[in-house]
């Protein structure tokens, strides 16, 4: 199934989201690239399953950043996106469209 059904008259009828249903089979998580990442709060806004919050970047998560990203998440803040909701994902996909620095990739566990 697509997410798209036909009706008896040919038109197209909506069903359930291609994303939910994939879901329901196997965990697909977002992991956050630190190194990209500059907290801008785009995948907060989109996310409509709460996944994502942005805060100050932890230290153990600063450290392993390459000198780039560190210099990178000092000229933004500190600032990255978290995924303390990550088993609620159901992988629609928006947050990596909308990530403007295409830190987000949609990972199957």
């Amino acid at each position: 199934m697509n997410g798209i059904e036909t009706t008896g008259n040919g038109e197209k009828a909506m069903s359930t989201p291609k994303c939910l249903e994939e879901s329901r089979t196997r965990l697909v998580v977002p992991i956050v690239d630190f190194n990209r990442c500059e907290g801008k709060d785009a995948c907060v806004a989109v996310c409509p399953y709460n996944v994502f919050e942005v805060r100050k970047i932890d230290n153990s998560d600063y450290r392993k950043l390459s000198f780039v990203g560190k210099i990178k998440s000092h000229v933004h803040g500190g600032m990255v996106a978290y995924t303390p909701h990550a088993d609620q994902c159901r992988a629609c996909g928006l947050c990596v469209k909308a990530c403007p620095e295409r830190a987000i990739k949609l990972v199957k566990v």
